[in-house]
């Protein structure tokens, strides 16, 4: 990682127009208490370049679409967006841009982690600094058990992979091998999967695991079609799907009659039109679909693409979306103080309709609470689509 990444770093000030950096938002007669106060920072981190870059790129879509939407006063406090690049790889470049987020720009809460490296080399300056870090997109079980003031807002693999083994294990389908990302969400994707299944009288032939950095599928699925399994069950992280797709169905697996299931990662809405047919009939279990066919979905899908020149809304931009919501609700609460704790308790049990469906955060864990659904990959109107048939409500991650 280039030392200059730090130059990388942005100010965001959103409201009803856009800002130069420093110059605080109109202020409107109905809100005049808002400059009565410093404004609170919120210190975005985010792979905005590297490998995981559409991750970077659909939070900081959703973070900018809701401050359109609702302003940049919340609780009498204008809210500024201090964004930084820590580029996805480095858990040391994340640490470093947090410790100056909080020392030298004084930022009030924490957000953004694309990966659970970056989110767990955050967690002790967030402890240290009794400052509230929003993780809106890494996913391993254990993240918000590494400081006390950590709050959940996007999934956890643990809990979106739970119903998909049982609902392989319903339909006819008796033999399995996983196949995952060797990383904290790949390793909790296969616990959760081979338990599951394993619990409902299926059989998991083979646990295959692939390095988080420039993969290499080729090999795993030689061993996938030597071994003729029903199915494939993978986890591999947004942004991964189109390439492990397309060798899937290059190398034939499809064609020997391996079915392939997977974690809502691998159809990435963000990732649909570049993966196309390849993934059709595909059975996959996540908490987001941008074909919800929810009100509060359609609006915000609507608004999303207006916004951002026809791109659809992926997991991770409903997880950022709910994090500014959740920020918000809770500066209202706590009629705009900004203290670490005082946020923390506004923000436990706090729940709330979503556009992916009705969510909550556990008092006593910090975890998102949601309903996960089962979908198809299929065209729809001439795009692809995760097409929901089937849900489980009120999915707590399972603890593994």
């Amino acid at each position: 990682m280039k030392e200059n990444i730090n130059s990388q770093r942005r100010h965001i000030l959103l409201g009803a127009a856009a800002l130069s950096a420093g110059v605080l938002p109109a202020i409107a007669p109905g809100v005049a208490a808002a400059a009565a106060a410093e404004p609170l920072k919120v210190g975005l981190i985010l792979p905005m370049s590297g490998p995981f870059a559409s991750t970077g790129r659909q939070i900081e879509a959703a973070v900018k679409l809701y401050m359109q939407q609702y302003g940049a006063v919340a609780g009498g406090r204008a809210v500024e967006i201090l964004l930084k690049d820590d580029g996805g790889v480095s858990p040391d470049v994340t640490k470093r841009l947090a410790q100056e987020l909080v020392a030298r720009d004084k930022v009030q809460v924490l957000a953004g982690f694309g990966l659970t490296p970056l989110a767990f080399a955050v967690a002790p300056v967030a402890t240290q600094a009794k400052v509230p870090m929003i993780v809106m997109a890494a996913a391993t079980s254990v993240i918000p058990q590494r400081s006390p003031y950590i709050v959940r807002t996007g999934f956890t693999l643990a809990q979106v992979t739970a119903p998909m083994a049982q609902w392989a294990g319903k339909n006819k389908i008796k033999t399995v091998v996983t196949f995952v990302s060797d990383y904290g969400p790949g390793l909790d994707a296969e616990k959760v999967f081979v338990k599951g299944f394993t619990e409902g009288g299926g059989k998991v032939v083979d646990s295959l695991r692939a390095p988080l950095r420039n993969p290499d599928y080729a090999p795993f699925l030689a061993r996938v079609k030597d071994l003729k399994p029903d199915a494939l069950f993978v986890f591999v992280p947004s942004g991964e799907g189109a390439a492990l797709l397309k060798q899937f169905t290059d190398r034939g697996l499809a064609a020997a009659g391996v079915r392939l299931i997977c974690t809502g990662d691998v159809l990435d809405d963000d990732l649909m039109a570049s993966i196309g047919p390849a993934a059709a009939g595909v059975v996959s279990s996540h908490h987001y679909s941008a074909a919800h066919p929810s009100a509060e979905n359609k609006a915000y899908v609507e608004a999303f693409g207006k916004a951002n020149k026809g791109m659809r809304p992926n997991f991770h931009s409903v997880g950022a979306y709910d994090g500014m919501h959740l920020l918000y609700q809770a500066l209202k609460q706590t009629a705009g103080d900004s203290n670490g704790d005082k946020l923390l308790a506004a923000m436990k049990g706090m729940a709330w309709t979503s556009v992916r469906g009705p969510v909550s955060i556990d008092a006593a864990t910090r975890d998102i609470v949601q309903t996960v659904y089962i979908r198809k990959a299929e065209a729809v109107g001439g795009a692809w689509f995760n097409v929901e048939f089937d849900q489980v409500e009120k999915v707590r991650d399972p603890g593994v």
